[in-house]
């Protein structure tokens, strides 16, 4: 029972949204062989004034070895 959560920067349309969660929703069933009512999808919407403190300082850097892709960049 997958349960995702994506947080992203604040202002990306709803149909967006739909799109992006669709496609997780896929790879999960096409990887992880679950089936669609197994799969939840949060997207939480950060402020960019907020995104070091409130994800890049506890998601990020204190995600020790369960960060499986990092990122290119640091704030």
């Amino acid at each position: 029972m997958p349960h995702v959560i994506i947080k992203m920067l604040e202002g990306r349309s709803e149909a967006l949204k739909v799109e992006l969660t669709e496609e997780i929703a896929n790879a999960l069933k096409a990887v992880v062989g679950c089936g669609d009512e197994s799969i939840s999808v949060a997207i939480e919407d950060v402020a960019p004034a907020d995104w070091k403190r409130t994800v890049y300082d506890t998601d990020i850097l204190g995600a020790g070895d369960n960060l499986y892709k990092k990122p290119g960049y640091k704030p």
